[in-house]
């Protein structure tokens, strides 16, 4: 049991936090209006606790707050739940309205979150760890919450934290597309970490890093074997963006049982750290066999932990674009058949884009590779809409009867809505 009077104390304590550098991010009013419990997950570090600040801030009631990652709170348990409501209530009298701040580190959670919820509390929570979450919601918590995952920012909130006009008619000028190609090899190599913004340190990146391998990766999972995780994490940073099988895998951390790396995997996956994308097939057990391409939460990560991969600008471009198809939430795959497509995504049963990814398409060679992987897909799957995204090319190729549009990454992340975070009701 945690004593009351600390307890007391970590609340106050809270309260007065004062976030740094705040950039709106999207507001369903739907979140704040419905009875839902809202669940924001991500990874840490990319602005939960600023999203919830900001949803608490449009709230009535806005007192009944607790970050649970605060190590003065380490020894609290499922049993002190009753004992946080009842210290709320002593400090600012009866509310209806809750917000638990990495709310996965207490086992149990959900239990005090449900009995809240059907006393007609309105409950809004983050967490950073996705099966966790997932298994934990879907057991207890079916049916009652709308579930929203949060990304480092996207490029649109790159702008607007650097204070970079980026209007349809700014970029439109000579100087507003100089600008923006500018600050988007910017973008691709710092990502979209606030507080790495902020202070530009690889250290701070570093200290992300480590606070997920330590405390949500090894010491959460009960794995002891350090050394093959971070073999493993420098490998893949190292190597984003390319196929791997769980036996490859296994030989480069010297592990006989590739079913021992699909649990770091998965471990590592359930962080939001990386990222297994899976080859697209009609059949699902293809696709479960086949090899994943794994990519990275941000571009910040890859450029810290990796082996020299900033002198790979394509590495880093693939990896901002699946990371921002992701944001969006879709459906996405790897294509791989007598050609390659970096993207395709699905919508339903049918496959409706086709994306390939490359620095430049200037040379005649890489245009043809790039455009044979995009044409099988189209006629294969009759994809609607096909792109070859480069760093500043910009046309549209008319091929074989089919249509490849050519596109600047810049301008086709500003194209889009500048929704950060997605959401889904259960």
């Amino acid at each position: 049991m945690i004593p009351k009077q600390l307890l007391i104390q970590i609340i106050l304590d809270q309260q007065n936090i004062r976030l740094k550098d705040e950039v709106a991010r999207d507001i369903q009013p739907q979140w704040l209006e419905s009875e839902e419990i809202v669940v924001v997950s991500g990874v840490r570090r990319c602005g939960k606790s600023v999203l919830i600040q900001q949803m608490r801030k449009r709230m009535k009631e806005q007192d009944f707050f607790l970050n649970f990652d605060d190590d003065r709170l380490i020894k609290f348990t499922i049993e002190d739940f009753q004992l946080l409501q009842e210290c709320l209530i002593e400090l600012f009298g009866v509310q209806h309205t809750y917000y638990f701040d990495e709310i996965q580190n207490i086992k149990g959670w959900e239990l005090f979150v449900r009995r809240l919820y059907n006393s007609s509390n309105k409950i809004f929570i983050t967490g950073s760890n996705a099966n966790m979450l997932s298994r934990e919601l879907g057991t207890h918590l079916t049916g009652r919450y709308i579930a929203i995952e949060l990304y480092p920012f996207s490029f649109k909130e790159f702008l607007t934290y650097n204070k970079i006009e980026h209007s349809t008619k700014t970029i439109a000028t000579t100087v507003g597309t100089a600008t923006m190609l500018a600050q988007f090899k910017r973008y691709m190599k710092q990502g979209g970490f606030p507080a790495f913004l902020r202070n530009q340190t690889r250290e701070y990146i570093s200290g992300i890093y480590e606070s997920i391998i330590y405390r949500d990766v090894l010491l959460r999972n009960g794995i002891t074997n350090e050394r093959e995780v971070l073999e493993l994490m420098h490998y893949l940073a190292s190597n984003a963006a390319k196929r791997h099988t769980y036996s490859s895998l296994g030989k480069v951390v010297g592990l006989k049982h590739p079913e021992t790396i699909k649990n770091y995997l998965n471990a590592i996956s359930d962080t939001y750290l990386i990222f297994q994308l899976t080859k697209y097939a009609p059949s699902v057990k293809t696709q479960s066999a086949s090899a994943k391409k794994i990519y990275l939460i941000d571009n910040a990560i890859i450029s810290t932990i990796g082996f020299n991969p900033t002198d790979n600008i394509g590495i880093l471009l693939e990896n901002l674009v699946f990371i921002e198809l992701k944001r969006r939430q879709l459906d996405v795959y790897y294509y791989a058949n007598k050609g390659e497509c970096d993207f395709v995504v699905r919508r339903g049963v049918t496959l409706t884009e086709a994306y390939q990814v490359t620095m430049s398409i200037s040379e005649e060679k890489t245009k043809q590779r790039e455009m044979k992987g995009l044409i099988e897909v189209a006629k294969a799957e009759h994809t609607s809409k096909n792109y070859i995204l480069t760093m500043d090319e910009e046309c549209t190729i008319t091929e074989e009867g089919l249509t490849i549009e050519v596109k600047p990454i810049w301008k086709w992340l500003l194209d889009q809505p500048s929704i950060n975070q997605t959401y889904t009701q259960p």
